[in-house]
């Protein structure tokens, strides 16, 4: 799990985000983030609707599994708002290299990624 510094607070933030934000899209899941020059490191939510799945079980599983993937691969530095949204109810149940490659490609065509 990321920690509380990289989490969203409130709902303006992501107001911000939804207006502003530019979108990068890939299989079953979609990135938007804006740059954020007020802070030194990024806030990242992660949004699994109920038309995803009707489980809150599985909903929480995929956004569990989203949030370890961007703690192991974000750099603190980064200073950028994002919200990662899923449409496909496979993140819970594939291989965590999968998750881990579709994360990566979110994240890399957004030009989040360094080194």
């Amino acid at each position: 799990m990321i920690t509380d510094a990289h989490r969203f607070r409130g709902r303006k933030g992501l107001a911000y985000l939804h207006k502003k934000g530019a979108v990068i899209r890939v299989q079953g899941a979609s990135l938007k983030f804006v740059e954020n020059s007020k802070r030194s490191s990024y806030r990242a939510a992660v949004v699994v609707s109920k038309k995803v799945h009707k489980s809150a079980v599985v909903r929480n599983r995929i956004r569990r599994r989203i949030y370890e993937q961007l703690r192991l691969q974000m750099q603190n530095e980064v200073a950028v708002d994002m919200a990662i949204m899923v449409y496909d109810d496979g993140f819970a149940t594939m291989p965590a290299e999968t998750v881990q490659t579709a994360v990566r490609q979110l994240l890399d065509k957004a030009g989040l990624l360094h080194g």
